[in-house]
């Protein structure tokens, strides 16, 4: 999940352990801290003498659809009792944050992957190591291998995907073989000539890609396929002025500049689907919560012509690689309750609960069984994401990552308006962006120090 943006400050409250590098954070709220601590306090854990009362926190659609999985674990686990507190996720930030900070926090959340290093440098997770190495039910290797690292920060993980989304192309399949193509082009070079000869058999409003211009995850995804770390190796600059990331960055702007993809954002667009079905884009790089839009929102008479295909990459014949995405079950170290916590945990990862979840909630499972029993890696809709799937890259696993991925889409924008060259637009990101994680690199140098 990204958000915006995440302000992270320090304050003066300790952790009880420390927790890596930047075991000192806390994060202060922008001068809210007494209120926030009493909001905090009011959802503090209850104690039942005779038995263990698990508070998990689960955001949006999935907070409502998991308790009808609840009674069954309950039954398997007699004395447990799991209170689910459904939070929308656009408060779900914010509410993670407000707990922390008034020591109320959940025994178990639901948590954005993106997150993850945020909450870790707070202290705030549990380090799931031990737990895993115990359990006959979460192995690595049961999971999509770039989804696993995502959990993992240094060589500690703190949570266990739960489901898994990532980006590929939906497309309309008979405009692209009216075009002569009746498969999607596997290279940026076959990629952009289909591109091309698409924008010739469409008219004047119509373009070959719709590519929102206020979204971060294409400059992302390409800047990676070209080879980019986005980050120096240790996550204390940005490397977008490189070679790598510049080529990406190039090849994206140029498909504005050349009229292959029109420069508005998708908040102007009133219906991307009403728009897709009448032709006005043919592609459109997006995630898998649209299988489902497609499938009720595409006109009837248009099902079969619409379908899913793995990112080109910059040459070669296989799928280039995609983000890693999707929320993750995560242990809070204040929980008194651990080990009642990833009992839940193992329950609701094995591959029948995966299969249910599914089924209640069209994310795409996170154990890869689940594909199978499920029928999904059969599913010609679907098939695209199980070959991204194992072909996807976590983003840079620093705190301040969303609010760097802020700035990657605005200064893109700003080429794409005109406002800026690209050689200038990169070289102020790198500038912002090492300001943006000063703090970080000073925290690394503090612990470093003897």
């Amino acid at each position: 999940m990204m958000k915006p943006e995440i302000v992270i400050l320090s304050a003066a409250k300790e952790p009880q352990q420390r927790a890596g590098p930047f075991a000192a954070l806390r994060v202060t709220l922008l001068g809210r801290l007494p209120a926030l601590i009493l909001l905090a306090s009011c959802t503090g854990p209850r104690h039942d003498a005779e038995e263990t009362t698990l508070r998990f926190w689960a955001f949006g659609r999935e907070g409502e659809e998991v308790q009808q999985l609840i009674p069954e674990f309950e039954r398997r686990n007699p004395g447990i009792r799991v209170r689910v507190q459904q939070i929308p996720w656009i408060a779900a930030h914010e509410k993670l944050l407000t707990a922390y900070v008034g020591d109320a926090t959940p025994d178990l959340a639901q948590i954005g992957n993106t997150w993850i290093p945020e909450f870790a440098a707070l202290g705030a997770l549990e380090p799931l190591d031990g737990w895993v190495g115990r359990s006959e039910v979460v192995d690595s290797a049961a999971y999509f291998g770039g989804i696993w690292s995502t959990n993992t920060i240094g060589d500690t993980l703190f949570g266990v995907p739960w489901y898994v989304d990532t980006r590929v192309i939906f497309y309309r399949k008979d405009l692209l073989a009216r075009a002569g193509y009746p498969e999607m082009p596997t290279t940026w070079a076959g990629w952009r000539r289909a591109m091309q000869d698409l924008k010739r058999e469409m008219g004047p409003n119509q373009y070959p890609i719709f590519l929102p211009t206020n979204e971060w995850a294409q400059p992302y995804v390409l800047g990676m396929q070209a080879g980019s770390t986005l980050l120096d190796s240790a996550g204390r600059y940005g490397a977008f002025s490189d070679s790598a990331f510049r080529r990406a960055f190039e090849f994206y702007v140029d498909l504005f500049e050349s009229g292959l993809a029109p420069a508005v954002g998708n908040v102007e667009i009133a219906n991307v689907y009403q728009e897709f079905a009448r032709g006005r884009f043919a592609m459109w790089i997006t995630g898998p919560w649209n299988l489902g839009e497609f499938r009720t929102r595409i006109p009837a008479d248009l099902q079969d012509d619409w379908g899913t295909a793995p990112l080109p990459a910059p040459s070669g014949d296989s799928a280039g690689v995609s983000i890693a995405g999707g929320a993750s079950l995560a242990l809070f170290r204040a929980s008194p309750h651990k080990a009642a916590a990833w009992r839940l945990v193992e329950f609701l990862s094995s591959t029948e609960r995966q299969e249910k979840f599914y089924r209640l909630t069209g994310d795409l499972p996170a154990r890869t069984a689940a594909w199978d029993s499920t029928g999904l890696a059969d599913d010609p809709k679907a098939r695209a994401f199980w070959v991204q799937l194992h072909r996807v890259r976590p983003i840079p696993k620093v705190p301040e990552v969303e609010l760097i991925a802020t700035r990657v889409f605005e200064s893109a924008e700003q080429v794409i308006r005109g406002s800026r060259s690209a050689d200038v637009a990169l070289e102020e990101l790198d500038r912002d962006v090492d300001r943006i994680l000063e703090k970080r690199r000073w925290m690394l140098d503090r612990e470093a120090a003897p």
